[in-house]
């Protein structure tokens, strides 16, 4: 089983040699939730603001499936 993981605006520099974007298979067990997904990524809970599995909105106690294409983002500010 994996999922599709796209980090951007930064958190890319939580997983060495990813940019911006890019599209990373990450082999998951059953039963993995987006939480437990944060921490094999080694990426702090409280730097992703937006969690998107199939481009749909999620909290991280969602448990995801093989094939799930998930986003993170953290907050950003703009003006």
């Amino acid at each position: 089983m994996k999922v599709e993981v796209r980090v951007f605006s930064g958190l890319e520099s939580y997983i060495p040699g990813t940019t911006f974007g890019q599209i990373i298979p990450v082999p998951i067990t059953e039963g993995l939730t987006g939480r437990e997904l944060l921490t094999k990524l080694n990426i702090p809970e409280d730097k992703v603001h937006t969690f998107l599995v199939n481009g749909i909105h999620k909290d991280f106690a969602v448990i995801l499936n093989d094939g799930d294409r998930v986003s993170l983002f953290p907050a950003v500010a703009g003006g």
